[in-house]
């Protein structure tokens, strides 16, 4: 439910050096134990700010009452087809703390940052998200457009959407991005997490390796 008086306080912008941890902390407490025990998201964030695709001009963050509590982070993609490479957006991850989820501050940093992507004339943008929330903001499955992964599949949470009408239109092939995505071994994620409080992995019910 849309928490109206706290979407006032709300303040959506561009991330600076001193919001890095505060960022990630919130990525890390969004995403643990949710598709697995613990998670990798806050090292994602980390490491795709020194990627040459990373594109600060779109990425933001959420602050309320002077507290980072959310974020987004944009980086250049393609389309690969047999005779033309289309560049596309995708972004990853969209968090939001827990203490604020639920209350449309996720919303809001994507409409938000759907609109700048709009305005500096970006095509589409594909993502592997949840099929259950992002439809509400124009995404729909990636098979409609004739774009597949990188292994020739499909599935509901691969979604893309057009950024002005027919922009996808003629598109097909293999959906790249960029490789920091798979650059992510348990041992670097690990050694990382310790910079952060300590929670502890559990397997849950629901989780991607369940």
């Amino acid at each position: 439910m849309r928490d109206k008086y706290m979407l006032e306080r709300l303040v959506i912008r561009e991330e600076t050096p001193a919001d890095h941890y505060a960022a990630e902390l919130a990525a890390k407490r969004a995403f643990w134990n949710l598709h697995r025990p613990g998670c990798d998201e806050h090292y994602l964030i980390h490491l795709l700010r020194d990627d040459p695709a990373y594109i600060p001009a779109l990425s933001r963050v959420a602050e309320l009452d002077g507290s980072i509590v959310g974020g987004i982070w944009y980086s250049e993609a393609r389309v690969e087809g047999e005779d033309q490479t289309t560049p596309v957006l995708t972004f990853g991850p969209l968090c939001v703390d827990p203490s604020v989820q639920k209350k449309g501050a996720g919303s809001a940093l994507l409409a938000h940052t759907m609109s700048l992507a709009r305005q500096a004339g970006h095509k589409a943008i594909i993502i592997y998200g949840e099929p259950d929330y992002y439809p509400r903001f124009g995404f729909r499955p990636c098979e409609v457009y004739g774009i597949t992964t990188p292994q020739g599949r499909n599935f509901p949470a691969f979604m893309g959407a057009e950024l002005r009408p027919g922009a996808l239109a003629g598109v097909r092939g293999k959906f790249y991005e960029t490789e920091t995505f798979e650059k992510l071994p348990p041992e670097a994620v690990d050694e990382y997490d310790r910079r952060f409080p300590q929670m502890p992995k559990l397997r849950l019910p629901g989780q991607w390796n369940t």
